[in-house]
């Protein structure tokens, strides 16, 4: 198995759905197998093996890769975690609507 550090695509497992199909047009077929490989041995996530084996079919079909090197992309930024609310910032609490309970629902509005 290929570790993360050693794929083309840098920052491979913190990339979003929508920046991986674009960075993975400029891969060689070698290139995309290395990556498919990759994915299919760790996290197998579906929409990401959908994405990476279309293009494969492409490549096998005679598209060629797009100029440039997916090394050369912005690097991911990686959040800290965790929500930015804070108790102060939070939202009122109160009963929520329990939907599908019959007379257990707020008469909201009404008599």
């Amino acid at each position: 198995m290929t570790d993360s550090h050693e794929l083309p695509i840098p920052d491979y497992d913190q990339l979003a759905l929508g920046d991986l199909q674009h960075r993975i047009r400029s891969l060689t077929a070698d290139q995309l197998g290395v990556v498919l490989n990759h994915e299919a041995g760790h996290a197998a996530r579906v929409p990401v093996l959908e994405i990476l084996e279309a293009r494969q079919r492409e490549l096998e079909a005679g598209a060629s890769p797009a100029p440039g090197d997916p090394g050369n992309a912005p690097g991911v930024q990686s959040s800290p975690g965790g929500s930015p609310v804070q108790e102060s910032t939070a939202a009122p609490g109160g009963t929520p609507l329990r939907h599908g309970v019959a007379n257990q629902t707020p008469k909201r509005g009404r008599p």
